[in-house]
């Protein structure tokens, strides 16, 4: 125990030692980064002190500046204070000066103006699409314009009026009614109309560019346009428009025949169908009389019977009697005659009806259109006439089919029923003279 205790007391005196060494040596550490520390410290505060410095200096020149520009600006507003007086007076003297030639420039930018709305809308600038470009240094200037601006105004004022005189045909770009770009001879005819393989061709201010009409006016007029394009010199016949567009707007608007019938809706269709019907049985049957009569002239013209025609059957009748007493004979005829004439008459009482009951299918039609039209009116009002324009068609073009049909179905039924009678008197005719030519024997 006791050699336990004196190793444990010789450990002790040999580590106090070791241990005070190791503070020390932290002391010491921690004396040089405090000397360290300071002296950055001061390093920091040197420099903030030296930036301090140039940021007062430069906070100086700054101001220094502004009062400067202060300075510059009061002058310059006490300098266009100035300016603008001496303008003012300028502008007045001026005035006085220029007198009525200030209010000839002034009629000179209207006029600029106005041509140039003209040209915009001008089928000539298709042609020549730069010149109304030309004229903004005139139109948009407030100051007074040159000679060589009075000159361009001049000029074009002349070109408008030479160029509306002429027909002009030339190369240009022309956009279909499907929207494709082709090159195309166009013709131009003055300010008026413009056409390009035979068709009708509008300008698009928006694009400067030529465009087919989606819908072109009639064949007649088209015509015209194609013969105006192959014909090289010489008087031509062609159409123009003097309003610029306006007319043939109208013509492009006006519904064709098929859609005339069109707007008169199944009435109008049932109209034509029964006229269709009666035309075609009214020539059948005149085609039947005519061979008819044909067949009976034949038999007059002939010695021998032949019953296959009208005729030929009434004097058969009165050849195969038994009896030859004249009143049997008479009666024979008459009975002959009888028979025959219905077919002669076939047919005459269908055309007369379908002549009557047409015009009442136009009144039908008439009435139906009238009715839709004043729906519209309770429904929409009368503020939009398109919205009243379909009952009104219905109503007119139904009368109108009407109408078509039962002047020509009567015509016809007069027709047929003089030919019929026609024939029934040559009936009457031959059998006389047969009675009359067995009395005298």
């Amino acid at each position: 125990m006791r050699g336990i205790l004196l190793f444990g007391l010789v450990v002790a005196s040999f580590s106090l030692p070791a241990e005070h060494l190791d503070l020390d040596q932290l002391l010491q550490k921690v004396k040089k980064q405090q000397g360290a520390d300071a002296r950055i410290n001061k390093q920091r505060e040197a420099v903030f002190l030296a930036e301090k410095q140039q940021q007062q200096a430069k906070l100086q020149k700054v101001q220094a500046e502004l009062k400067a520009q202060q300075s510059l600006s009061t002058r310059l507003k006490n300098q266009l204070e100035t300016n603008e007086a001496e303008l003012a007076e300028l502008e007045t003297q001026l005035q006085a000066l220029s007198g009525e030639l200030g209010e000839l420039f002034g009629v000179a930018r209207q006029a600029a103006g106005d041509l140039k709305a003209e040209f915009r809308d001008s089928i000539i600038s298709a042609q020549f699409p730069a010149r109304s470009r030309a004229l903004d240094g005139v139109a948009n200037s407030k100051a007074l314009p040159t000679t060589e601006q009075l000159e361009l105004l001049w000029f074009s004022l002349q070109q408008e009026m030479t160029e509306s005189s002429k027909v002009v045909k030339y190369q240009a770009d022309v956009q279909t009614a499907s929207g494709e770009p082709k090159q195309a001879e166009v013709v131009r005819v003055g300010a008026f109309n413009v056409m390009a393989d035979g068709k009708y061709l509008r300008y698009l201010p928006e694009t400067g560019k030529l465009s087919e009409l989606s819908r072109q006016p009639a064949d007649k007029y088209l015509a015209l346009a194609q013969n105006l394009a192959n014909q090289e010199k010489g008087p031509v016949k062609a159409a123009v428009d003097p309003t610029r567009g306006v007319i043939l707007s109208m013509l492009i608007q006006t519904p064709n025949t098929f859609e005339r019938i069109h707007q008169g809706g199944v009435i109008g269709y049932i109209i034509l169908g029964l006229g269709g019907i009666g035309l075609v049985f009214a020539i059948v049957r005149l085609v039947m009389l005519a061979l008819t009569g044909t067949k009976m002239q034949a038999q007059i013209n002939s010695d021998q019977l032949n019953e296959g025609n009208p005729l030929g059957r009434v004097l058969a009748a009165a050849e195969h009697a038994d009896s030859q007493d004249i009143e049997t004979v008479e009666l024979l005829l008459d009975e002959a005659i009888t028979r025959e004439v219905p077919a002669l008459e076939r047919g005459l009482s269908l055309i007369k009806l379908l002549a009557a009951v047409a015009p009442l299918l136009g009144l039908l039609g008439t009435v139906t259109g009238m009715i839709s039209t004043f729906q519209s009116i309770s429904l929409f009002g009368t503020g939009d006439p398109k919205l009243m324009a379909g009952g009104i068609s219905q109503a007119l073009v139904t009368t109108m089919l009407g109408l078509c049909v039962a002047l020509p179905l009567l015509f016809l039924h007069s027709l047929v029923a003089s030919r019929s009678r026609v024939l029934t008197q040559v009936l009457d005719e031959q059998s006389a003279g047969l009675v009359s030519r067995r009395a005298g024997k």
